[in-house]
């Protein structure tokens, strides 16, 4: 009998109760840490990834769980584990979890200042006693907190960045709407003002051959002043003898 068989049969015999805590469990994980989804440590491999992704997702799959918030925490499960197995997105995970331990150790540097007895224990020791805090239980749960902190503030900072990408995007496509309603309103002016060139060419000529009054609605040039305010036309010079 395989390994994937004899685990299908463990499973069978889980009691209701304890699937419907793991369905508690995982919806109830910090959402943007996949590793707390999976119930694993920070360390753990690729193969850990897929072996903790099999055996819990026949405890939580809706055909074989009751509970009525299983299918979500299924999804939520498998979207874990598919981050886990993005290179990229675990490096990402891994990066945040360096930075937790170095403020963690940096702050326990400061806390070893003030306690000489453990300082002198961690000099003879050459590393082995911090070696065995970072293993130790207080440790990894000051680390898991630590990681949500930064991961928190990280999420933050990129919707804050998404959320400016997002209004300044709106701008410029504000600004080229407006800009097209300008060079369209410029476009009809000037067709409008082409489609009457006839009719204003007509009117000047009609003025010209007669003097004719131009019609309502029709453009006629404007007059020339001349030295006597009373004449609207333009005075003929008088020839001397």
């Amino acid at each position: 009998m395989d390994d994937d068989l004899l685990l299908k049969n463990f499973y069978a015999e889980v009691s209701e109760v304890e699937r419907d805590n793991q369905v508690l469990r995982i919806l109830n994980c910090f959402k943007l840490n996949p590793f707390e989804y999976l119930n694993l440590p920070f360390d753990a491999t690729e193969e850990d990834v897929k072996k903790q992704y099999r055996k819990l997702s026949l405890m939580v799959h809706p055909d074989k769980c009751k509970h009525p918030q299983a299918k979500e925490a299924f999804g939520a499960l498998a979207k874990a584990h598919q981050l886990l197995l993005d290179q990229q997105e675990r490096d990402y995970i891994i990066s945040q979890v360096s930075a937790a331990k170095d403020e963690l150790r940096a702050k326990r540097k400061k806390q070893l200042k003030k306690d000489t007895a453990s300082k002198i224990k961690s000099m003879v020791d050459e590393g082995k006693y911090e070696q065995q805090y970072e293993q130790s239980e207080e440790f990894q749960q000051e680390l898991k907190k630590k990681v949500r902190e930064i991961l928190t503030e990280q999420e933050w900072r990129r919707r804050k960045m998404q959320m400016r990408i997002s209004e300044e995007e709106g701008r410029l496509k504000k600004d080229e709407e407006e800009a097209k309603e300008m060079w369209k309103r410029k476009r009809d002016h000037e067709a409008e003002w082409e489609g009457t060139r006839e009719k204003r060419v007509s009117s000047w000529r009609d003025f010209m051959k007669g003097g004719k009054k131009a019609k309502k609605g029709e453009l006629r040039p404007p007059k020339l002043k001349t030295e006597d305010p009373n004449k609207s036309y333009v005075q003929r010079p008088v020839k001397r003898g």
